[in-house]
């Protein structure tokens, strides 16, 4: 198996961290189309929880959240599932957010409102 195969395998599985439960269908109605498998969580404890089981390739991941910061949390996803992909999905996109999104260790940085085509080139880019 060749590393994008590889790389693809891994990514099977997408977990949607968001406060928003109609941006959490809207995501998986969409990976759905990308035959990602998804499931998703409104908050932090949850996505603590979740992660517990689910060993997702990617994760699109909300910064505002009730229990913190999404950006806060891309460094303990990457310490604890360093080959998991994080898109940083906000309605807060400024050059400062994005900047400090990637330094934090994102692998993609999405604003509100998004697109198909934002979301599925995100897919792509991190599965490449």
């Amino acid at each position: 198996m060749n590393q994008s195969n590889h790389i693809n395998a891994q990514i099977l599985k997408a977990l949607i961290i968001d406060d928003e439960t109609d941006i959490c269908y809207l995501l998986s109605r969409l990976l759905k189309q990308k035959n990602l498998e998804t499931a998703f969580v409104n908050s932090l404890t949850a996505a603590n929880e979740a992660l517990e089981t689910e060993h997702p390739g990617i994760i699109f991941l909300d910064n505002h959240l009730p229990d913190g910061l999404g950006m806060n949390y891309i460094g303990y996803i990457k310490k604890k599932y360093p080959e998991t992909k994080v898109v940083m999905i906000t309605a807060h996109d400024s050059a400062i957010d994005r900047a400090m999104a990637i330094e934090n260790g994102a692998d993609f940085f999405i604003g509100k409102p998004f697109t198909k085509e934002i979301i599925y080139k995100a897919v792509e880019a991190v599965c490449a």
